[in-house]
């Protein structure tokens, strides 16, 4: 059928170039000579908005792309165009005009607004992007809508010069890490990891829905981020999401269904040449024959009949691995452990819905997102399900005063193997010979003396976390008189978070399929936090304008911050049931039968911040800019006669572009800016939450230190 369409198409377009002739008024068939009489000399002159001669604007016939022409250095232009043609003319940062064909018309391009009034968002506040004079790097919501990625921090990668993400671990729990022009950690507990804002307030990058956010603006040197003070000593990373706006109602659905396989994935040597290099190498160190020729002849055939990751252990009839030697060097199996451990692809989704639209006096929005994403281990489950929901209301209350609130809840559902730990990649290089089998011959997991990683994983227990974070933002915006614009802004959220892990005891069973060891230890350890922070912010700014080409900027502001956390720990032995692992179902008893009493703890922590802040922008004609910042902080991390410092910056900026001598080089180059920045911060960023204050470890795993004549019950 494609193809018959396709042929029919073609027929009809012969027709059209070899039908019936074109004639002229007196009916004769029409020549080229008359259709060169029937055209206009259409001519004129394209200005700028400064009034100067716009060299190298297109002219367009409209209807008629391909007839166009450029205008000279004098700004003139002339072609020919059918009689009441009209012409399109365009430049690059100026809007597209539209005339009616003429001789000697003067057309004057005014600048496009939605160009060269560009605005970033920058720290309480927004700049036009012309304007800036700080290191500022921007992203947009088309710029991540299309990345099919499990959340904002992967949507960043190579969009943002200067922004670093790297990934230290494959598993689906550990995120990127995140820094701005490289690591810079100074001080105990400090991870060198930017201040990341999401409408305002501190929040997790992770933890957004990408497809809410609308820009992402990346501070990068002290002069942009000093206006936050010792809370951004290594840049701020400010995420803008998604509001109503006027017009009809607009609703969206969108899907994702994605495949990841491994990259770079290595493979283990055959056992038979593993254990031929081995014997080599061991013979150098004076180790002696570590396999011996029987068990290579053993290799040779289990390969030939096609063994792999099952069977191939000696055995004394009783037990497997037995009765000479250890299996390491006794086992004759050929296992590729790389792809034993790893599937070969995992499977996840994403689904997002979005609802939004106002009418002017009130704007909303809405949006709901799920997330199902599997990790790639082949024995056990690791994953993640993320449950986004957002919101945003904005009304106005009256002519100068604007009401808006926005709530945004996260879930996060966390489970992996209890033995997936750092100490894995270990085992794969060091601990998993290719000789050593997955499964004996009857199908169990068999485990090395060694603690090969197959079986611990699919058999060891079962680590999950739940993590539910709130984040609610409610704030007034006045302008009392225009240009003077005062905000008013509390932000308050919650974070918790239950951790449960259960360690299961696994064991390789007999050659009769009964269990081989029955002594190993099962433990449920429970913990749960929870970190209430609060943040105010209240700053008013003033702009205006001297002599029409002197335009000033002035910003006051206060900051303050609170943080506060509590934590709870639990460790019990002996479960009676797998299934249901509570504190109430365990019996105290390690799996030789000796008592073992639970332990517990708990702590409580908590910081604040109080900063005021100034800042003061200046411009000429667009073509000279200054900005000066300055803030003045005090943390409760530090003690009272050194907690306060002050963080002051300076920069400037001259746009060459806007220049008079620049006009000829503007159709090559409409933007070329020399910047100059100092600033100095401070830090107060650290995981330690008291660094500076001596602290005493009293816990029965830290010390010996005794209270009323007891020592605490704590871990």
């Amino acid at each position: 059928m494609t193809f018959n369409r396709i042929l029919v198409a073609t027929l009809l377009g012969m027709a059209l170039v070899t039908g019936a002739p074109h004639v002229n008024a007196a009916g004769q068939p029409q020549t080229a000579t008359d259709t060169q009489q029937s055209l206009v000399t259409a001519t004129g002159t394209v200005f700028d908005s400064f009034g100067d001669p716009l060299i190298g604007a297109t002219v367009r016939e409209k209807g008629n792309p391909s007839n166009a022409c450029a205008t000279d250095l004098d700004g003139n232009y002339t072609f020919k165009v059918r009689p009441g043609a009209e012409l399109e003319i365009s430049f690059v940062g100026c809007e597209t005009a539209v005339l009616k064909a003429g001789e000697g018309v003067e057309t004057t391009l005014k600048e496009d607004s939605h160009v060269l009034d560009d605005v970033v968002v920058v720290g309480f506040g927004t700049q036009k992007k012309v304007n800036l004079t700080g290191a500022v790097g921007v992203a947009t919501a088309k710029d991540i809508a299309a990345r099919p990625v499990k959340n904002a921090t992967e949507a960043l990668q190579g969009l943002i010069p200067g922004l670093q993400l790297t990934r230290n671990a494959g598993d689906v729990e550990t995120n990127m890490s995140i820094n701005i022009r490289g690591v810079g950690t100074i001080g105990e507990g400090s991870s060198g990891e930017p201040l990341v804002l999401i409408d305002g307030m501190e929040g997790d990058i992770n933890t957004v829905n990408p497809q809410d956010i609308e820009t992402i603006s990346v501070l990068k040197d002290a002069a942009s981020s000093s206006i936050y003070g010792s809370r951004a000593a290594f840049g701020v990373i400010m995420i803008t999401t998604k509001k109503g706006s006027e017009g009809k109602v607009v609703v969206n659905y969108s899907n994702s269904f994605r495949w990841a396989s491994p990259i770079g994935m290595p493979s283990s040597m055959n056992s038979y040449d593993f254990a031929v290099y081995y014997n080599e190498a061991a013979a150098n160190a004076n180790w002696g024959v570590q396999f011996d020729d029987a068990t290579l002849k053993n290799m040779i055939e289990f390969q030939e009949n096609g063994g792999s990751n099952m069977g191939g252990l000696p055995t004394n009839g009783e037990v497997w691995g037995k009765p000479a030697g250890d299996p390491f060097t006794r086992a004759y199996a050929n296992t590729d452990w790389y792809s034993e451990l790893y599937r070969d692809n995992a499977f996840s989704q994403e689904h997002n819905a979005s609802i939004s639209g106002g009418n002017g006096n009130v704007n909303y929005f809405a949006s709901i997102g799920y997330l199902d994403y599997n990790g790639m281990l082949r024995h056990g489950h690791d994953g993640q399900k993320r449950y986004n929901a957002a919101g945003k209301f904005s009304a106005k209350l009256a002519s100068w005063v604007t009401f808006n609130y926005s709530a945004r809840f996260v879930r996060t559902d966390l489970d992996r193997p209890s033995r997936f730990d750092n100490g894995l990649y270990d085992k794969i290089g060091r601990q998993t010979w290719p000789n050593l089998p997955v499964y004996d011959e009857n199908g169990y997991y068999f485990n090395s003396n060694a603690d090969t990683p197959a079986m611990s994983l699919a058999l060891g227990g079962v680590r999950t976390v739940q993590r539910d974070q709130l984040y609610q933002q409610a704030g007034v915006v006045i302008e009392p008189i225009k240009n003077w614009v005062t905000h008013v802004e509390f932000n308050y959220s919650t974070d918790n978070s239950e951790r449960r892990s259960t360690f299961l005891p696994y064991y390789n069973h007999k050659v009769d399929g009964s269990v081989d060891d029955t002594q190993g230890d099962s433990r449920l350890e429970q913990s749960l936090a929870k970190n209430n922070y609060m943040n105010w912010n209240i700053y008013t700014d003033y702009s205006w304008t001297m002599k029409e080409n002197h335009n000033f900027k002035v910003m006051l502001g206060f900051q303050s911050e609170e943080m506060r956390q509590t934590k709870f720990n639990a460790t019990g032995y002996g479960l009676q049931d797998e299934d249901l692992p509570e504190l109430d179902l365990i019996t105290g008893l390690r799996g030789n039968g000796s008592e073992q009493q639970p332990s517990v703890g708990g702590q409580r922590n908590q910081w604040s911040i109080m900063g005021f802040f100034g800042r003061v922008n200046y411009d000429y004609k667009g073509r000279y800019l200054v900005e000066g910042n300055l803030r003045y902080d005090g943390s409760s991390r530090f003690r009272s006669g050194r907690r306060w410092t002050w963080a002051p910056s300076f920069s400037l900026g001259w746009n060459i572009a806007q220049e008079e001598f620049w006009r000829d080089f503007t159709p090559y180059c409409n933007l070329l800016k020399l910047r100059a920045s100092y600033g100095s911060l401070a830090n107060q960023n650290t995981n330690v939450w008291y660094p500076t204050y001596r602290t005493m470890s009293i816990g029965q795993a830290n010390g010996n230190w005794l209270i009323n004549g007891k020592r605490p019950a704590t871990t």
